[in-house]
């Protein structure tokens, strides 16, 4: 989709919301396909906290829904890198986030 010239868009992506879900999804294959034994491993790689990765990659556990709203730009706009790192429902039908 194309805008037309000075046309406002209505989304707005949020580059660190995006970058910290690839890096959880990048971590979570790389953990899945064996190149890592433990959480520990990618984190002293990443020079990062075992807590701290293990806090990111429970962002994989977000419903498919929430994660095509976070990279299109399509959710409200109070949601950020601190809320949506707040623990939350494993269930995806219990996650529920604002479509503007």
């Amino acid at each position: 989709m194309q805008l037309l010239d000075g046309a406002a868009n209505p989304y707005r992506s949020d580059n660190t919301l995006i970058k910290v879900l690839a890096r959880a999804f990048r971590w979570k294959r790389m953990l899945e396909s064996g190149e890592f034994a433990t959480i520990a491993e990618p984190a002293e790689r990443e020079r990062l906290a075992s807590s701290y990765m293990t806090r990111l990659l429970k962002l994989t556990l977000l419903s498919p829904e929430i994660v095509e709203k976070v990279l299109s730009g399509v959710y409200d706009p109070k949601v950020t890198l601190a809320r949506i790192l707040v623990p939350f429902s494993q269930q995806w039908s219990k996650q529920a986030w604002k479509a503007r």
